[in-house]
């Protein structure tokens, strides 16, 4: 099927029982603030058959069980897509459903170097600053979580400081639980030990995805973050 356009919206099926919404073409807070507020208007206003929805930098996508979907004559369509597509057009995205006030920041607290951040060093020489300056420059930002993927629970943030954007490795090497790592204009922490490509600066002993806990994930999409640096002794405390 083909993608359908409106209202400054594109909207294009994955699968039969998916929808993705794409809102832009570029990365930046206004975008996922957007995202946000229309995620937030459809949880509060589902259509029948609707289930979960996966917010990333520039979409959303929508999923919904195809059977209750195409049995719902309220909806307008011969299709799964047409008659999802068409409520999704006509959803009101309302300003007033945004959160008064921005959520509290989270503190991560981050052990740098050595062992834990086997790539600060290269991060620090790469841009001609010092390992210190690194530091400071990380932990002085407050980030937001523009989405969760890769692997569960892994957030990527926004907001890292110019001066540090650093490239991906070549090759993605063995990274464990906990990690703290940049690739481009990103930060974020592994939640999981898995093959990666990020420079991992440090490692943080706060605990990101637990199956048994709930929700499952410690990070949202929208959370504000904010690392603090800490010592191995403190590390080993928490």
């Amino acid at each position: 099927m083909e993608p359908i356009t409106a209202n400054d919206l594109t909207l294009y099926p994955i699968s039969e029982c998916a929808i993705t919404v794409e809102f832009g073409n570029t990365i930046d807070e206004g975008l996922m603030s957007r995202i946000s507020r229309f995620n937030r208007a459809l949880s509060q206003n589902p259509f029948p058959g609707m289930y979960d929805t996966v917010p990333a930098y520039t979409t959303l996508t929508v999923f919904f069980d195809a059977v209750q979907v195409i049995r719902q004559n309220d909806l307008n369509g011969n299709s799964c897509f047409e008659k999802v597509s068409g409520y999704l057009e006509n959803l009101k995205e309302d300003d007033d459903s945004a959160p008064s006030s921005e959520s509290e920041i989270i503190s991560i607290p981050v052990c740098y170097g050595g062992k834990f951040g086997p790539d600060l060093q290269y991060v620090a020489e790469y841009h001609n600053l010092t390992v210190d300056e690194v530091i400071g420059l990380h932990t002085d930002a407050i980030y937001k979580v523009y989405m969760i993927g890769f692997i569960p629970g892994f957030a990527y943030m926004g907001g890292l400081n110019d001066l540090l954007e650093t490239p991906r490795k070549d090759t993605p090497q063995k990274v464990p639980a906990g990690a703290v790592g940049i690739a481009g204009k990103q930060t974020g922490i592994y939640p999981l030990e898995t093959p990666g490509g990020w420079q991992v600066i440090g490692q943080t002993p706060v605990i990101l995805f637990d199956a048994h806990r709930q929700p499952p994930a410690l990070l949202k999409a929208g959370d504000r973050i904010k690392f603090e640096a800490i010592s191995l002794s403190e590390k080993n405390k928490k």
